[in-house]
């Protein structure tokens, strides 16, 4: 059997710098690539083709108003090329979400990325992280927000992206690194 050094690319829209942090922090526990989406919702011409080769593909976006940002949904509905052609058949996914506010609809965005992973025929990665729910946890603490489904990163309305907690930004990271593991694993059982 041969071993195989997998890809993971890191697909996100970031309207003010804090969810480009999780994003890297992903991306940084991955070992990952990540691709921008810009202002108007579009990633270049050679980033279809990292998310093509990619065996991992994580999606990231703020939640505004419910659900991902308008931009993120562009991508999504551009993403219908590779959907009719297959490309993305059995590839793993994941996503994570930021919002200001504690809940903020976070788990509509997250449902939303689990809905496109499947609609590709990809296999979702879940978060594997305890929540951090005692009267003794702290804001830097892991899983602070309570999620399964993938990473929910909290940043204040009026504070920084330098500002937002050590412990979403560590949770995105460990994450990333799940993610690319089940991807190895994948690869490894397709390569055995």
């Amino acid at each position: 059997m041969t071993s195989k050094t997998t890809l993971t690319a890191v697909v996100y829209h970031s309207g003010y710098g804090h969810t480009l942090r999780v994003a890297e922090a992903v991306a940084e526990g991955a070992g990952g690539t990540l691709i921008a989406i810009d202002a108007e919702g579009n990633i270049p011409d050679s980033a279809w083709e990292t998310l093509l080769a990619a065996d991992a593909i994580i999606f990231g976006a703020p939640t505004y108003m419910g659900g991902p940002s308008w931009q993120f949904k562009k991508f999504a509905d551009a993403s219908s090329k590779p959907w009719f052609a297959g490309a993305w058949e059995n590839k793993v996914m994941g996503g994570f979400t930021n919002s200001a506010s504690i809940n903020g609809d976070k788990l509509n965005t997250l449902q939303y990325f689990m809905l496109l992973a499947g609609q590709h025929g990809g296999h979702w990665v879940s978060l594997a992280i305890k929540p951090a729910n005692t009267k003794a946890a702290k804001r830097d603490d892991l899983n602070r927000m309570g999620a399964y489904v993938g990473p929910m990163a909290q940043s204040d309305a009026d504070a920084a992206p330098a500002e937002m907690s050590e412990g979403d930004l560590e949770t995105a990271r460990l994450y990333g690194a799940r993610v690319a593991a089940v991807a190895t694993q994948f690869a490894a059982g397709r390569a055995a």
